[in-house]
């Protein structure tokens, strides 16, 4: 059951990035038939689901590939920076999003 448990985290983590990859692709025929995209949500719609699936992947592929100890530390420490560069775009995105939303003052 464990190991069923695992293999659905890669299975998750491989559909967000085909989910990822076909918002990609319907902005491109949105744009060519006219539309232009929201670029203030764009992250979270298509990068964000990306870069969380290829973290659920990395993150358990060497245990379910019996991988050695240096391999799995190698991954984890990739994985903790993809992490810490997710938490980086959201904070950047988040904050053009609400300053491009809030009232503006004209004196």
């Amino acid at each position: 059951m464990l190991r069923f448990m695992d293999w659905s985290v890669v299975a998750m983590g491989c559909a967000l990035v085909l989910m990822s990859l076909g918002i990609r692709w319907w902005e491109r025929t949105e744009v060519r038939k006219g539309k232009s995209p929201d670029q203030g949500t764009r992250f979270f719609r298509a990068w964000l689901p990306l870069l969380m699936g290829l973290g659920m992947i990395i993150s358990e592929m060497p245990r379910l590939l019996h991988a050695s100890y240096p391999v799995t530390m190698i991954v984890d420490t990739l994985n903790f920076a993809l992490a810490v560069t997710v938490v980086v775009l959201v904070l950047r995105a988040a904050h053009r999003v609400f300053r491009a939303r809030s009232p503006r003052i004209v004196d």
